[in-house]
């Protein structure tokens, strides 16, 4: 197994959750209780990205054979997909939100985590078609696999951005629910 390409895989894999910044204003107790509902629902699935994505870089990181690899890094694909699936639906299911454009900012950033998770289907399908016996294939297809994770997870950065840009930031920054401690990405 090519620990560069298991490190670029486990290293890309985590979409950067870290919803840090400034406090709220804490006026805004509409806002705040908007933020409240979407980050109670995200707060379980930001658990099961994290431990998935644990799950990659332990793989990744010890000696493991291509049969274990692949088995681990489809279930942690499998997870991410239902979890950035449920994201967006937390998303529909708090109402519209309390600020311009609530509605728009909303949808933009629900879309955005319905690219994430089918992103990830896409790659759970793509590792569960790698022959683990061919270790020059497997390793190939890996690499193929990692070079396509920075597009996945660019639809839930967007995500999150357009909440930002929509005035919710800091709302959702005050929210113990969206304070998630992600690992840093690795340098290769």
């Amino acid at each position: 197994m090519n620990k560069k390409i298991a490190a670029a895989l486990s290293g890309s894999a985590a979409l950067m959750l870290v919803l840090s910044g400034c406090g709220g204003d804490e006026t805004d107790q509409k806002a705040g209780s908007w933020a409240k509902k979407v980050c109670d629902q995200w707060q379980p699935q930001l658990e099961k990205i994290e431990a998935a994505n644990l799950e990659i870089k332990r793989v990744a990181s010890e000696s493991s054979k291509p049969d274990e690899v692949q088995k681990t890094d489809s279930a942690a694909f499998g997870t991410m997909t239902e979890s950035y699936k449920a994201m967006a639906d937390a998303l529909r299911s708090a109402g519209v939100p309390p600020v311009k454009n609530g509605a728009a900012t909303q949808e933009a950033a629900a879309k955005g985590f319905e690219t994430t998770s089918t992103g990830y289907a896409d790659l759970k399908a793509k590792t569960d078609a790698l022959d683990p016996q061919d270790k020059t294939k497997f390793a190939d297809g890996l690499k193929e696999v990692a070079g396509g994770l920075k597009d996945v997870t660019k639809g839930g950065q967007d995500a999150l951005a357009q909440l930002k840009a929509g005035g919710l930031g800091p709302a959702i920054n005050g929210q113990k629910g969206c304070q998630v401690a992600a690992a840093p990405a690795s340098s290769q």
